[in-house]
């Protein structure tokens, strides 16, 4: 059974965390302080730390650099409120193997996890590839075949999300809480409007469609 290390202060969140992964097969410890966090998480044997960036007594950065320093190579999801560039490539300079903003849905959260989980401790990941398909998490841009695709600031959010779920589907509720902020939004035609903005930038001529909709269940993006 794996076991997990919860370090978040927000008790709702915690407690939610703590019965989800239960649910899910996990065995769980957490923390509601970074003092508390780090003292478990530096006894090892976890196989996984969800860490939250902002703690009261010492932050999940402090965290996560001391354990990086002691050559603990556990795997760490970093929880935070900040998506800008700047936090994003902080993030991952201190050590942290994947991030997640903060609202998030449960279920990409027990997905990233089990990457982890799968691949173990490596390299950062700030490039994620699906196919001829390339998206620079750091720099914010994409491209296929080594041509760029000019994408806003949401264009590149949704087909963010659709790239991490390769090959999976994606409901407009996924969409509209997880990328959005806006869970209404799935009865909307909002999500609508950028999935077709996208299907126009990243779709070549002649090739078979990479944003494939699902009747009744929203989008997947097929390799």
């Amino acid at each position: 059974m794996p076991r997990v290390l919860v370090i978040e202060d927000e008790i709702k969140v915690r407690r939610s965390l703590e019965a989800g992964l239960m649910d899910a097969g996990f065995e769980v410890k957490t923390a509601a302080n970074g003092n508390e966090g780090a003292r478990l998480a530096a006894l090892a044997g976890f196989d996984c730390v969800i860490l939250d960036w902002m703690l009261p007594d010492r932050d999940g950065l402090q965290i996560l650099n001391d354990l990086r320093l002691a050559g603990d190579t556990t795997p760490v999801l970093l929880l935070t409120a900040r998506d800008a560039i700047d936090d994003r490539v902080l993030g991952l300079d201190s050590g942290a193997d994947d991030y997640l903003v903060k609202p998030f849905a449960f279920a990409e959260l027990l997905a990233r996890i089990r990457v982890l989980l799968r691949r173990g401790r490596s390299e950062p990941q700030t490039v994620l590839r699906a196919g001829d398909l390339e998206l620079d998490l750091l720099k914010r841009r994409a491209n296929r075949e080594g041509e760029t695709i000019d994408l806003t600031h949401r264009e590149f959010e949704v087909l963010e999300y659709l790239v991490r779920h390769l090959n999976e589907p994606v409901t407009r509720e996924m969409l509209g809480l997880d990328v959005f902020k806006e869970p209404d939004y799935a009865y909307t035609n909002v999500i609508e409007v950028y999935i077709n903005l996208l299907r126009k930038k990243i779709e070549l001529a002649g090739r078979a469609p990479r944003i494939v909709t699902l009747r009744g269940i929203g989008y997947k993006l097929q390799e």
